[in-house]
């Protein structure tokens, strides 16, 4: 197979246009798009800049970090902040750490870590052994990752936080709110182009890459990533809808794309809703919140952890 653009030989076949791609004409297709959902997702002002960077050590964060670096490396106005959330998952977070703290240090950049167990006072294998209420794990986990992911980039002043997430994840995320009727976790989703008072905005360099574009340009460019899975992975509700977006993708290839047009042109109509739904701080930690008590508090006190 032959490349479409030169006479070098394809390494991979574009289905969704019906294109094939040599090494370096695979790098620009990739490299080309992810820096068009910077420049929409940015919004710089000309003044010096902190991007947090969740890692996790697998092959989307490593490569959102990578081309970050790639990208703003040269820019001082530009300032890198890279950690890890470490929910504590005995031989699984520990190869993922062990990654990110890899990529890093190749990067020359520093590696930083937040807990549960700091934070929460229990590792999330614990918190599972011990639930009482047969909560999904990722009940648990989803909100906990994402207070601490705030926490951290708060803390180190970010401007914005940048999420490891790849088409087929948020064609998902997609489908899952559509299918549940939920209209403010639509409008709600990253990347965030308007600020709200304690909530450090995401933004999501590859969400217009697919999941295997991503595993290609990892192992092409020597991004060395944790390939394990959460040994949770298999409770997980969002398995169901990562079968039917491959699924409808397999028959009718630009699903996923279409999915995120769909959103794109939806948001701003569903964003009026949220955007003036005020946020107070939870009475019992002080994390953002539009109620009392925050979900993570909540869920820590159902749990009697509080």
């Amino acid at each position: 197979m032959q490349c479409s653009k030169c006479n070098e030989k394809a390494v991979y076949e574009v289905r969704y246009t019906g294109s094939s791609l040599c090494r370096n004409h695979f790098n620009q297709f990739v490299e080309k798009r992810v820096k068009r959902e910077i420049r929409e997702q940015l919004k710089r002002t000309g003044k010096p800049m902190v991007i947090s960077v969740a890692i996790s050590g697998g092959k989307d964060s490593s490569v959102t970090l990578y081309l970050l670096n790639k990208i703003f490396g040269k820019d001082t106005k530009i300032k890198l902040f890279p950690f890890t959330v470490d929910e504590g998952i005995s031989g699984y977070r520990d190869s993922g750490l062990e990654k990110a703290r890899d990529l890093c240090h190749d990067l020359g950049l520093d590696h930083h870590v937040i807990s549960f167990s700091d934070n929460y006072g229990k590792r999330l294998e614990e918190m599972v052994e011990e639930d009482r209420t047969n909560t999904i794990p990722c009940s648990h986990c989803g909100p906990m990752r994402r207070n601490l992911m705030n926490k951290i980039s708060r803390l180190n002043f970010s401007d914005y936080v940048a999420l490891g997430i790849n088409l087929d994840d948020y064609a998902q995320s997609i489908l899952m709110n559509v299918v549940k009727g939920d209209i403010k976790r639509l409008a709600r989703m990253a990347p965030h182009d308007f600020i709200r008072e304690t909530l450090v905005p995401r933004i999501l360099p590859l969400r217009k890459i697919p999941e295997n574009e991503v595993m290609l340009y990892a192992v092409l460019n020597g991004i060395k990533y944790d390939a394990g899975w959460c040994p949770f992975y298999g409770r997980a509700q969002r398995n169901r809808f990562r079968q039917i977006i491959a699924d409808l993708e397999e028959e009718t290839p630009g699903t996923r794309h279409a999915l995120v047009k769909f959103h794109d042109e939806l948001k701003p109509i569903l964003s009026d809703s949220i955007k003036h739904e005020e946020l107070g701080k939870c009475s019992i930690c002080g994390a953002p919140t539009a109620n009392k008590i925050c979900a993570v508090c909540m869920d820590l006190s159902e749990m009697n952890y509080a």
